[in-house]
């Protein structure tokens, strides 16, 4: 049980934390979300739908701890939309979750699944709580009560969670069991992001790291620059830097420079990218020692001279002070919200394509649906089905936001949300209004 703890403490596929002030993710996601309905000519009612959650959740979830005394936590559900089909999103643990943060959450999955064609709507939850402070058995506890109080928002056809910070596939076995108890049945599309043996996917691991590089490998395409000459900075170097770099270096590109919470590490001659993951595994996954390449902060990591630029670690990270020193040619925003709305311009004005984080990411959320379709069907895929799907999925949605761009003469990132919100927005408007 010490693996599995020491497995809660490190995020599952880290989104960010918006709060509401002028230059946090979400205001910088409305802020494009009013661009593009301005572009789309958007009825003032259907911004006004779109930009509304269409259900809030909040729980009591009382645990019986340890020592027998009882605590109360707090713990929400946000579905965003549904127009598109089920809503879909993650469950993170955190002692700062607040509802503004879930709900800015919900809406960004709403946009992330209409982008890639995924049949979704968004949703988010959270449970303020620190899971690191928690027994196994009361982290239990606590994951099979929230299933409880909200067996009436999820459901295979209805609202399907996923893990988040701090939440990981044991939590979503805990989930889907709980909720299977409730129902009397084996509902294993309940959650996504399960052990493959309880009926998770192959290659969802990977699966967000793919997208990105994939993605990435388009639009070097566009830009005429082979892999093989192509140079790399990777920010951040979890689950996504980690298999991002790896993918890219199998593809022959020279990785040029890493970075994870101890600083950044750069080398003109490139790293050896299998020898830094080893390295950060065996160093209790931290780069702090490495000796392939030199030291640097993290500021200048950002500012180097590369083709490629891949945000995979925080939000925020590029913003109105240094985004006119980015001297990459495309960025490819493994991270949610690495780039300021106030960051935009400058960007665009220097000519630097920016793969936005709707698209470049949404690689888990696209095999969270295969996992989905193959519990609903009972039959699972190979892993190289899996990818190829992936691969196939996110190169098609690349070249429809590419096509947009071009149309409006936006940027792609615009081109995302523009293509997004007219994808729901016409649903909406199929579909109509119930009265």
């Amino acid at each position: 049980m010490s693996e599995l703890k020491e497995a809660l403490s490190k995020e599952y596929y880290k989104e960010p934390a918006p709060i509401p002030q002028s230059d946090s993710p979400f205001a910088s996601m409305m802020e494009r979300f009013r661009f593009a309905a301005d572009i789309l000519d958007l009825d003032e009612g259907v911004f006004q739908y779109l930009s509304t959650p269409e259900k809030v959740v909040m729980v009591a979830i009382p645990v019986t701890m340890d020592d027998g005394r009882i605590e109360v936590f707090e713990g929400y559900r946000v579905i965003h939309n549904s127009i598109l089909g089920p809503s879909k999103g993650g469950i993170r643990y955190a002692e700062d979750v607040h509802l503004d943060e879930v709900k800015a959450l919900a809406a960004w999955m709403t946009w992330k699944c209409a982008c890639v064609n995924v049949p979704f709507g968004g949703a988010k939850g959270g449970v303020r709580v620190d899971p690191k402070k928690l027994s196994m058995p009361e982290l239990e506890r606590l994951t099979r009560r929230y299933t409880t109080n909200m067996f009436e928002v999820f459901g295979p056809d209805r609202d399907i969670p996923a893990p988040d910070m701090n939440t990981n596939e044991q939590i979503m076995a805990w989930i889907m069991d709980a909720y299977s108890m409730k129902s009397h049945k084996n509902d294993t599309a309940v959650v996504t992001g399960k052990p493959i043996i309880l009926g998770g996917s192959k290659g969802r691991r990977e699966a967000t790291g793919r997208g990105v590089i994939t993605t990435t490998l388009a639009a070097l395409n566009k830009l005429k620059i082979s892999p093989s000459d192509a140079s790399i900075v990777v920010q951040g170097f979890g689950n996504v830097g980690s298999v991002s770099a790896q993918l890219i270096y199998e593809q022959g590109a020279k990785i040029i420079a890493i970075s994870d919470v101890s600083g950044g590490y750069y080398n003109k001659n490139g790293i050896d990218i299998p020898k830094a993951i080893h390295y950060s595994q065996t160093n209790g996954y931290s780069l702090e020692g490495f000796d392939g390449a030199e030291k640097i902060s993290n500021k200048d990591l950002l500012e180097l001279e590369c083709d490629v630029l891949i945000p995979a670690a925080k939000e925020d990270q590029i913003d109105k002070d240094n985004a006119g020193k980015i001297r990459a040619k495309i960025i490819a925003e493994g991270a949610n919200g690495p780039v300021t709305a106030n960051a935009d311009k400058i960007l665009e004005e220097n000519g630097i394509m920016v793969i936005p984080d709707i698209l470049a990411n949404a690689g888990g959320v696209t095999v969270s649906y295969f996992e989905w379709v193959q519990d609903r069907h009972g039959y699972f895929w190979t892993e190289e089905r899996v990818n190829r799907r992936l691969n196939r999925m996110m190169r098609e949605a690349f070249d429809n936001l590419f096509t947009v761009s071009e149309k409006y003469s936006i940027t792609l990132r615009q081109a995302a949300y523009v293509y997004s919100i007219d994808r729901v927005a016409t649903t909406l408007k199929l579909r109509g209004i119930y009265a």
